[in-house]
């Protein structure tokens, strides 16, 4: 069928190239945080807890954009793993506060070397004035979205 006559062109979409390159960059960092033994969200909590200083569950699933029950599941999972630790506020016994352990901190700056050159090789297939068009772009697009991921 020749392109004017498709009512749909799935690899000219907008949607679709988006898709594509988010998973692309996606599964080259997840390839390379499994190495380190973690996943992405895995990798994200780590870096809500130790680089933006989150310590309340609902904050640390704010900040990543899922929520609470998948948030807690996560965390269960890298505490199981002695990667962090989960107690109680000492103002609010009702609270949880999140906290890095050594073997966290460890593997979040390890992991933060392997996102920083993830990055890195993609910044550099564009230049500063593509990679700042391309930002405004994506920022539009999503403007007035909702923009929480259910399925991290």
């Amino acid at each position: 069928m020749s392109p004017e006559n498709k009512r749909y062109d799935l690899h000219a979409s907008i949607g679709y190239q988006a898709t594509l390159s988010a998973r692309v960059y996606e599964r080259r960092l997840e390839e390379r945080l499994r190495k380190l033994g973690l996943t992405r969200l895995g990798w994200c909590i780590l870096l809500a807890v130790g680089e933006e200083k989150l310590a309340s569950p609902s904050d640390i699933a704010a900040f990543i954009g899922i929520d609470r029950t998948a948030t807690s599941r996560a965390l269960k999972g890298l505490e199981a793993d002695g990667l962090l630790t989960r107690s109680e506020s000492r103002g609010d016994r009702r609270r949880t506060e999140v906290h890095l352990t050594p073997d966290g901190t460890r593997l979040l700056g390890e992991a933060i070397a392997v996102a920083q050159a993830n990055a890195a090789h993609f910044r550099a297939k564009l230049s500063d004035e593509e990679r700042d068009h391309l930002a405004r772009l994506m920022a539009k697009m999503r403007a007035g979205e909702d923009t929480a991921l259910s399925n991290f």
